[in-house]
């Protein structure tokens, strides 16, 4: 293997476009490591961690491009090199010569736009909170996908968009639908009445998705960021996304979306609920249903039962579907497995999915250990192997530091699916691929030969692996749902209809194998 280094100066591209063009990068014939990032300490902390880092990219500028290649014993670098040279050109903004004028501020940008009201911001975290501050200035709404933002920014960041009327949703938020249009990761979905406020990216894409396959649609969907309900944020975004859907005429039913809030946010975005003068369904994952009911809300146990609610009260839609039966399906796969095989794992690539089946197998009354476990005895490292019931969010920070989000690039998954292919007294996999915008192209079929290496080395053992999939998108997504999944049936895999149900078939599974 050859390594070659270049740092292109001052050149700049956006961080989610890197995470795109190193994917593509990885795949080309030859290369066995890209890594394409500006020249910040901590992208090049990465890359001195993973034994890349030249003298030439330690001197590069936070202003400069960084372009590392792995290549393959006999591969042409120049042409492979160029490739990337390629990519990247092609992510880079359409000239002015192409009729497009760019802005090289964000400032410029807002006085130059007439009508622009909403500004994307996904550079490094040591810039966003003031290029998200410049926005909100220039009274611009903000969603910021950026992560590695203090706590104390974001805070003053939220209270002063909330001082000027203004959205502020983020940091590290993901997903948005704002008048029918999904920003950053976010599915296609009918419009509708049904309106999201969610401090969870793929949390709210599951109810909005839900709610589509329900045949509701969704009026807006804002994202608040992960930390939002945390005692020192307050809950500032998700109160002001609540009024605002209760001010919306377009909006019949809100759904909120989060993990368990801190105690006195709670009691506040509780109070939101009982002023609404609108139907408000609460999903907050391991909640309690008394505080819920109390504040006039209506509480949802699972994700699917959020949809179900929001499509009912909406009138609108078929909100009862067939049930699964999961004792039944899971009887099925435990007497196909020899003796050890007692334990489930999650190879998951969003959060809340991960944390709504994890919760539902520790239902089971097992012990689950994760990198997102709230439990310190049972939290494991990115680095750590897997020990019983294991359960990872590859999109936790653990995972991504220097690297893109495994909805856009699944290798480090991959490597592990094999891994726990390898393990005897591994009983069934479980596996989310979420389709839309900003995900990779066909997630499903980047992962079938994993699947097929997996499935291999189980059977060759003498054993059978079970493998779970579940595809989080709609009809109108490209690809289709259903293209996604008549892919993993064909290759052998069961495939869920909902996360509710991978919850519930992952429980059955594991509390069968352990008491075999």
């Amino acid at each position: 293997m050859s390594t070659t280094a270049v740092v292109r100066k001052n050149t700049y591209f956006d961080s989610v476009s890197l995470m795109s063009v190193s994917t593509k990068a990885n795949g080309l014939d030859g290369v066995e490591q890209a890594f394409t990032a500006m020249g910040t300490e901590m992208n090049k902390s990465v890359l001195e961690n993973l034994g890349l880092l030249t003298d030439e990219l330690r001197d590069a500028g936070n202003g400069d491009l960084m372009i590392v290649l792995v290549t393959a014993d006999g591969a042409d670098t120049d042409e492979l090199l160029a490739e990337v040279e390629e990519l990247l050109h092609r992510k880079a903004p359409a000239s002015a010569a192409a009729g497009t004028v760019t802005y090289r501020t964000l400032t410029g940008a807002a006085r130059g736009v007439g009508g622009a009201n909403l500004a994307v911001i996904a550079v490094n975290g040591a810039y966003a909170a003031r290029e998200a501050r410049k926005a909100l200035l220039s009274g611009l709404h903000v969603m910021l996908f950026s992560d590695n933002v203090s706590v104390e920014d974001e805070i003053a960041l939220k209270q002063l968009a909330h001082e000027k009327g203004l959205f502020m949703m983020g940091p590290d938020c993901g997903t948005a639908i704002v008048n029918n249009v999904a920003l950053c990761f976010g599915n296609k979905v009918r419009p509708g009445t049904v309106g999201i406020v969610a401090a969870s990216g793929t949390g709210s894409q599951e109810v909005s998705v839900r709610v589509h396959g329900l045949g509701g649609g969704v009026s807006q969907l804002i994202g608040t960021g992960g930390r939002d309900l945390s005692e020192e944020v307050g809950g500032i975004m998700m109160i002001d996304g609540i009024r605002a859907l209760a001010a919306d005429a377009a909006t019949d039913v809100i759904v909120l979306v989060s993990k368990p809030p801190a105690p006195s946010v709670e009691a506040r975005v509780l109070a939101e609920v009982a002023a609404a003068g609108k139907p408000v369904v609460v999903w907050f994952i391991g909640g309690s249903q008394e505080a819920v009911t109390a504040a006039g809300g209506h509480f949802a146990a699972d994700s699917l039962d959020a949809a179900r609610q929001a499509v009912r009260l909406a009138g609108v839609g078929q909100p009862d579907v067939e049930e699964f039966d999961a004792v039944a399906a899971a009887d099925a796969v435990v007497a196909r497995l020899a003796p050890g095989q007692a334990y489930v794992r999650g190879l998951f690539c969003g959060g809340t999915l991960c944390d709504e089946t994890m919760y539902a197998v520790r239902d089971a009354g097992t012990e689950v250990w994760s990198n997102i476990q709230k439990d310190p005895a049972h939290r494991l490292t990115a680095s750590a192997p897997s020990t019983g019931h294991t359960f990872l969010d590859f999109g936790d920070d653990d995972f991504t530091n220097g690297r893109p989000h495994p909805m856009i690039d699944p290798a480090l998954r991959l490597e592990r699916l094999v891994e726990e292919a390898r393990d005897p007294e591994v009983a069934a996999v479980v596996m989310d691929f979420v389709l839309g915008f900003g995900a990779h192209e066909d997630p499903v079929g980047v992962t079938l030969p994993a699947i097929a290496e997996a499935r291999r080395i189980a059977e060759e053992a003498g054993r059978h692996l079970e493998i779970i999939g579940y595809v989080l998108g709609t009809d109108l997504d490209t690809p289709s749902l259903a293209a996604q999944t008549a892919a993993l049936r064909a290759a052998g895999v069961t495939v869920t209809r909902s996360s509710t149900e991978t919850g519930s078939f992952a429980r059955e599974i594991a509390r069968k194998a352990t008491q075999a």
